[in-house]
């Protein structure tokens, strides 16, 4: 738009020469020296133009440098602006000042010639019509009105007119070259895009004309084209060259007919084509009007990604074996086959768990442990054969199941071979160290079993395993699911325990062995059941810890100690035992915190006992919130000690107060010496690390006098100053020993 003001550089010149003539002739004519000077600064004006058009024909001003564009706009308004006072004076002066016919004639044919010019040359630029118009028109209308004539004055009035209809034509004119540029641009942009679309697309695109000649290929399908074979296909029947790739065997036999029935039938639709180097192309076909458009998709990551999620859904990924899932489906159609056949056979399945496998992970790393699963699932697959499907449960666990001819003595050597793979070491990131595993098995014999019921049975016999002391094997047998069915009904009926109230407390007391008063006093909880009768803690505890009710149990006694402890004398604490489950999913510190608030006992007569089985399952947690609570004066016993794994780094990395040695270390100090000078060196290292002392399970006087003279232990817990109490009773023994005389001191080992 800017390069139209510039062109015609002859033309303008010509027509500023012209009207130099006119108006020097008009001046020659009225003897007006006035005159001339405009004839004269027409020329200058006109060869000032002329120049800077001559400037800008070697100036290269690109389409998109707006600010170039911008500058030789405002020179070439000036410019305009010039010859147009020039020729608005030359009205004005003509017809005010010089009144001859010839004069006024001259100046507004020329001006008005101009004008029309103006229009038909500078519509591009919408001012610079504006400005020209204006310096022409407006001295053209004044010299008219005021020119002393009615004719002419009337003619100013129609000439204002015609002035508005040029601007208007030449609006109209800009806005027809606007928007042919706008096309212009609009359909080199789209041509440009769709050649940068058919050139950069990652997809192969072929159009075939109506005659089903390949008229359109982009690169893509040029190189995929080239894997077919067959030299140049633009401009070939596209039919005849798949049929002849497909006779080579460069494309498949069966996609190839498929992809020419769609183009053949002129109906939308994919086809995947798999080439050689198990790369996979997916075909979209369109048709359209007679032309039909190919886009060839390479899928070939898309095609791994979906075998491999197809792998995920069916395997484990760590161990390569099936996952539950899948095994469940194979062991579901397996059964499935011996329901429908006349000599279905026997079926045996299989659950082998890891024992004590989280020490594994804790000591060694999730590394080693993942490298020890793997082993794992080599070693059984290898024993076990092709048979047998092996499949893993998901942590360390792992099932079996073997269909067909399995015997009563497959039950036996089976497992048996399971365990002797198991006697050989594991070496793992240069460790080496054994893993023992503990296996249930169950036989079915009924077609009609199902398999979540052999599952069922096969865990039960697994739990009977652990619970028989681990690496064991243990086959299912009906009287496990009379005890399932029990334990089952025990679920239900503690939770509704719970909710009604129906637990209840007693209290052990332990008792300072210098003093033989009651120092603290351990809460237990206890279930009497209305049909059942007296439930043990070994086996409700357990139940609750497997259902996660353990925590509200804990909630509870926390609640319930700490209130009846205020009814203690003071000096007189009270111990709660906090459960692995409870670092895992309560929040320990606010049930403590709650139980002290609302009881309003002081945090030194509350006594925290955690076992190392929490410790090891639950160590950073527990150790954070052990010691926020340590730090409140709150004591912190070690329980059990000598039952677990015995580590010293607990006793060194945990706030603890106090360590209870385990009632194993006192049955048999009376008959065995070595067991008395156990219990006395595990005493002494509490003592070495400045810790209370408690020995569990007492419960004979002749126990009472061995530790007294023999060991460093400063409180005794057991039978023997009296089995746990319900409060009341409890109490009673509070006050009753708080009376007792001591034992002299010098029966007292000194250490």
């Amino acid at each position: 738009m800017i390069r139209s003001l510039y062109a015609d550089r002859r033309v303008m010149m010509m027509g500023a020469l012209s009207s130099a003539l006119v108006a020097a002739v008009a001046g020659l004519e009225a003897n007006s020296r006035v005159t001339l000077c405009i004839a004269a600064a027409f020329v200058v004006v006109g060869v000032a133009r002329n120049l800077d058009m001559l400037a800008f024909e070697r100036t290269a001003l690109a389409d998109d440098d707006v600010v170039e564009a911008i500058r030789w706009e405002r020179r070439a308004t000036w410019g305009a602006a010039a010859i147009a006072a020039l020729y608005g004076f030359w009205m004005a002066y003509s017809f005010l000042f010089v009144n001859t016919p010839f004069s006024e004639m001259a100046s507004l044919s020329v001006t008005v010639s101009v004008l029309v010019g103006v229009a038909g040359r500078n519509f591009a630029i919408d001012r610079l019509v504006t400005i020209q118009v204006l310096l022409m028109s407006i001295p053209m209308a004044v010299g008219m009105l005021f020119d002393g004539a009615l004719h002419t004055a009337m003619l100013s009035i129609v000439l204002i007119a015609f002035f508005v209809s040029l601007r208007r034509v030449s609006a109209n004119i800009r806005a027809i070259l606007i928007k042919a540029v706008h096309a212009r641009v609009d359909a080199s942009r789209l041509a440009a895009e769709l050649d940068t679309a058919l050139e950069t697309m990652q997809h192969g695109l072929c159009m075939l004309d109506e005659n089903g000649m390949v008229a359109v290929t982009n690169d893509w399908a040029d190189l995929l084209f080239s894997r077919f074979g067959g030299g140049e296909w633009q401009g070939r029947p596209f039919v005849i060259m798949v049929s002849a790739a497909a006779a080579r065997g460069t494309i498949p036999q069966r996609p190839a007919r498929q992809l020419l029935q769609l183009i053949e039938k002129g109906e939308g639709g994919k086809v995947v084509l798999r080439l050689a180097g198990d790369r996979h192309f997916e075909v979209t076909v369109s048709s359209r009007q007679q032309r039909t458009v190919l886009l060839f998709e390479d899928i070939s990551e898309r095609v791994k990604a979906e075998d491999r999620i197809n792998f995920m859904a069916h395997y484990d990924a760590l161990t390569g074996l099936p996952n539950r899932a899948y095994f469940a489906e194979q062991m579901q159609a397996d059964l499935e086959r011996r329901r429908r056949s006349a000599k279905p056979g026997a079926a045996m399945l299989m659950i082998i768990d890891v024992d004590d496998f989280k020490h594994v992970n804790d000591t060694m790393g999730h590394l080693a442990g993942d490298r020890v699963l793997v082993e794992i699932a080599q070693r059984l697959t290898s024993v076990l054969g092709s048979d047998t499907l092996v499949a893993r449960l998901g942590g360390d666990e792992y099932i079996v199941y073997r269909g067909g001819r399995v015997t009563q003595e497959d039950t036996v050597t089976l497992p048996r071979a399971i365990l002797e793979a198991f006697k050989r070491p594991f070496s793992v990131m240069e460790e080496v160290f054994y893993v023992n595993v503990s296996i249930g098995v169950v036989l079915s014999a009924d077609p009609a079993d199902l398999p979540d019921e052999l599952m069922t049975r096969a865990d039960l016999a697994l739990y009977k395993a652990k619970a028989n002391g681990k690496q064991q094997v243990q086959v299912f047998h009906e009287e496990m699911d009379t005890d399932y069915r029990y334990r089952q009904r025990l679920k239900t009926d503690l939770k509704q325990a719970l909710a009604e109230g129906g637990l209840s407390l007693v209290y052990q007391p332990i008792v300072d062995l210098a003093t033989r008063k009651v120092v603290s006093c351990e809460a237990l909880a206890r279930w009497h059941h209305p049909e059942l009768g007296s439930i043990p803690p070994s086996l409700f505890v357990p139940i609750a810890e497997e259902t996660g009710m353990v925590s509200e149990i804990s909630r509870w006694v926390l609640a319930s100690a700490a209130a009846e402890c205020r009814n203690w004398p003071d000096g007189i604490s009270v111990s709660v035992n906090i459960s692995a489950r409870d670092f895992r999913n309560a929040d320990v510190a606010a049930m403590v915190n709650a139980a002290l608030e609302t009881s309003g006992l002081e945090p030194g007569r509350l006594e925290l006992e955690v076992t190392e089985t929490a410790l090891i399952e639950e160590r950073e947690a527990a150790t954070s919130i052990l010691s926020r609570l340590a730090a409140q004066g709150i004591g912190i016993a070690l329980d059990d000690f000598g039952t677990g794994y015995s580590s010293l780094s607990y006793l060194h990395a945990l706030p603890f107060t106090k360590l209870k040695i385990d009632r194993s270390f006192v049955m048999d100090i009376t008959s065995n010496p070595r067991s008395l000078k156990l219990l006395s060196n595990v005493a002494q290292l509490g003592k070495d690390i400045n810790l209370k002392v408690t020995a569990e399970g007492v419960e004979t006087e002749a126990q009472l006098a061995l530790i007294s003279k023999h060991t460093r232990i400063d409180q005794i817990q057991g039978y023997l100053f009296g089995v746990p109490l319900p409060r009341r009773e409890i109490a009673e023994l509070i006050a009753r020993m708080a009376r007792t005389v001591p034992l002299a001191p010098a029966t007292r080992k000194r250490g």
